[in-house]
């Protein structure tokens, strides 16, 4: 047995701690004795340790698999400053010269290096083999052991041929870690490297000191700018899924004066190492990344993370909002989210295999789940990776502190649980939603479901309020659902007590986001912080200079643009450069009236200006705008820009409308003159021009007719004449 005072003194010695934490020191024992050992340890539980301190205690050398090689060389500069020699630990990939590979190799079989990383890719490369093959490796250590799983949330191929390589290299203990496994994605680690007798340490979940809070997306920047502004100095992450939007993010922030920079691995490897260590070193204090920053980072002191866009799965959104408060400290993590940014994510997912398809739809639907339930975060979160939360009230998210509506519910759980009793339990939550709902499809048709006595019977609830009696029902530990089978429901015993005997249910009411950001957009101040009194004076204004014009006053400002000014009251053409829609085109031409308008009101009613909220705006230095406009300028077909942009149809329009929109006067005559015939184009535009009060498509369609007339050809001649007569 190992004596507990002896490793005690050389976690002392090591790494200057005098006591462990968590399961440690068993881990440590474990490893020690020569055990395969399965680590499940939250981000910030100190995984790292619990292969560290034996590697240096052990004969011999430790190999440690890891998937990133920022995170290798973040952890082999970390153990070197414990040790005053700089070979205890080396890595070894494709970063390293010719002779710094010699160098590392001599250190190895010299003895003096007792861990050395290696990224998954370079342990299959036959030299490395034939190499380790003459080293005393101690154990192997497989960190963020979940990519070996296609079920985890950061799938690598090359994990999975990891077991085969250690017997080629020689048989030695396995140690795998990880801090987000569900017990699908644990089973699937052991079974993979042959563990499935392994010793097995988990950690709770519940990271007591994190605030977790969703957002509905709208006016997104602002809304990060100012959080930002109100939590100056702090050292804060924002996730983006994109590399364009962590690219103009980061621009945004430091035009407003914050100090971030961007990282993704579309950059080179230097850049992405200087930005990191700038951050760690805090020389900045925000980094916008992709998730291709923050695995194994270890800054105790990030205060906040925020999503821009919400992850593809709980588990990345678990790992990723893990890095806040590392030390116990103060940890905020805030989601921006949108159903439109699933819909966008499901289109990622056409063209790859139908079960990965699968696999990804199961997880994106668990992360919609969570963003528009009520229940508490913690609760979903802690269920999600099998551990219960007794407590009503976390204290420490949005649903806790802002309680929802509560409703009884005790008849339509009663509903629900028939219903996945008639379709023998064989079906998806949207597969039974769409039988209560009374939802005809072609999978409902082609199994008769739609023959089913219970077809229907849920239609007084929309699908919404039935997959929120599905998730909750889940939490409440009423149904099942079978990971292994894409997602199937089943009963559990409680759940079939309550058919057998029904009661009470009481549910909340979820979130509808959409509607929310929704509303923000049409209240007057676009977010409900607009100034109302002053939103009717610019209205007004508009139509007594839209008489003058006689124009339609849509074409002067758009109502979003009326509503960001009655928030921001700009008083100089530079702040209204900065408003919604409002370029400097349109500025020059129509600004001058409003300005003034404001100015007084601003004066007369002694308002103090939001200087915080007035967010810069970064000029949008689109290359596609650029090229847009060079490519009508030489009379290109619209088609064919759009096909030499990678775009469609509709989102080319997009692209012109807010070019037209900002001010900017454009001539597409020559396509639209191809296209249509001068009867059809006149109707149009006379519409605009007599008829149209908003400029909206929509009642546009309504009026026209949509049996005669296209969306794409209305939005072609509003562009027409929003830039003949606006611009």
């Amino acid at each position: 047995m190992i004596d507990s005072h002896y490793l005690t003194s050389q976690l002392q010695k090591h790494f200057g701690f005098d006591r462990f934490k968590g399961d440690q020191e068993k881990v440590i024992v474990s490893v020690m004795e020569g055990n395969d050992t399965f680590v499940l340890m939250p981000t910030g539980g100190g995984k790292s340790l619990c292969y560290q301190l034996p590697a240096l205690l052990m004969e011999g050398t430790a190999i440690v698999i890891s998937p990133l090689i920022a995170l290798m060389k973040n952890q082999v500069d970390s153990i070197r400053s414990f040790s005053t020699e700089d070979g205890v630990a080396h890595f070894l990939n494709s970063s390293l010269s010719k002779p710094a590979i010699q160098q590392v190799k001599e250190d190895v079989l010299s003895g003096k290096t007792k861990l050395l990383y290696v990224a998954p890719e370079s342990l299959t490369k036959q030299d490395n083999i034939d190499f380790l093959a003459k080293v005393k490796i101690s154990f192997y250590a497989v960190d963020e052991a979940h990519c070996i799983s296609e079920w985890g949330h950061d799938f690598r191929p090359e994990y999975r041929r990891i077991k085969p390589i250690i017997q080629e290299i020689g048989p030695a203990p396995v140690i795998a870690l990880t801090a987000t496994a569900t017990a699908k994605v644990q089973h699937d680690i052991q079974k993979n490297l042959g563990m499935l007798d392994a010793k097995v340490y988990k950690s709770s979940f519940n990271r007591p000191n994190l605030y977790y809070e969703i957002r509905p997306k709208f006016k997104t920047t602002a809304e990060i700018i100012k959080f930002i502004s109100n939590n100056s100095g702090k050292s804060g992450i924002i996730y983006c899924l994109s590399r364009k939007k962590v690219e103009l993010l980061a621009e945004n922030l430091q035009v407003n004066g914050i100090k971030a920079l961007p990282y993704h691995a579309g950059m080179d490897a230097a850049t992405r190492s200087k930005h990191q260590d700038m951050f760690l070193m805090e020389d900045i204090d925000i980094i916008v990344a992709t998730i291709a920053f923050g695995m194994g980072i270890d800054k105790p002191d990030v205060r906040f993370v925020i999503h821009y866009d919400i992850p593809k799965s709980i588990e990345g959104y678990y790992q990723e909002t893990g890095r806040a408060g590392r030390d116990g400290g103060e940890g905020k993590c805030i989601t921006f989210y949108s159903y439109k940014d699933i819909q966008k994510l499901e289109k990622f997912m056409q063209g790859k295999p139908v079960a990965e398809q699968e696999i990804g739809r199961q997880l994106l639907l668990d992360t919609v789940s969570y963003a528009e339930s009520s229940v508490c975060r913690r609760k979903i979160l802690l269920h999600y990776f099998g551990e219960e939360y007794p407590e009503e009230n976390c204290g420490a998210c949005d649903n806790c502190l802002h309680p929802k509506e509560r409703v009884e519910a005790g008849e339509e759980l009663t509903l629900a649980l028939e219903a996945i009793l008639a379709v023998n339990q064989k079906y998806k939550m949207e597969h039974i939603t769409n039988i209560l709902t009374g939802t005809s499809n072609a999978a409902i048709k082609s199994f008769k479901h739609d023959e089913l006595e219970i077809f229907g019977d849920g239609k007084d609830h929309d699908s919404r309020f039935w997959h929120a009696i599905y998730r909750q029902a889940m939490v409440a530990g009423y149904i099942l659902k079978e990971i292994e089978n894409y997602g199937l429901l089943k009963l559990t015993e409680k759940g079939q007590a309550f058919l057998d005997n029904p009661g009470s249910f009481t549910m909340t009411v979820n979130h509808d986001y959409e509607a929310e950001a929704e509303e923000a957009l049409t209240a007057p101040g676009g977010g409900g912080s607009g100034d109302p009194e002053l939103f009717a004076m610019l209205k007004d204004l508009r139509k007594k200079v839209a008489k003058r014009l006689d124009l339609p006053p849509f074409v002067i400002f758009q109502d979003p643009s009326l509503a960001d000014m009655s928030i921001q009251y700009p008083i100089t053409m530079q702040e209204l450069q900065n408003i919604q829609g409002v370029g400097q085109g349109k500025a020059a031409r129509y600004g001058k009236e409003f300005l003034e308008l404001i100015n007084n009101y601003v004066e007369e009613n002694e308002i103090e200006r939001p200087q915080d909220i007035v967010v810069k705006s970064v000029a949008q230095k689109s290359k596609n705008k650029v090229s847009i406009i060079q490519s009508i300028d030489r009379k290109i077909a619209l088609d064919i820009i759009a096909e030499s942009l990678g775009m469609g149809m509709e989102d080319l329009l997009s692209e012109i409308e807010a070019i037209v929109n900002s001010g900017t006067k454009i001539n597409i005559d020559y396509f639209i003159d191809e296209v249509m015939d001068e009867d059809y184009r006149d109707d149009i535009f006379d519409y605009f021009r007599e008829e149209s009060e908003t400029g909206s498509i929509e009642d546009a369609i309504k009026e026209l007719g949509e049996d005669e007339y296209s969306v794409e050809d209305i939005r072609m001649v509003r562009i027409k004449f929003l830039s003949e007569l606006g611009n």
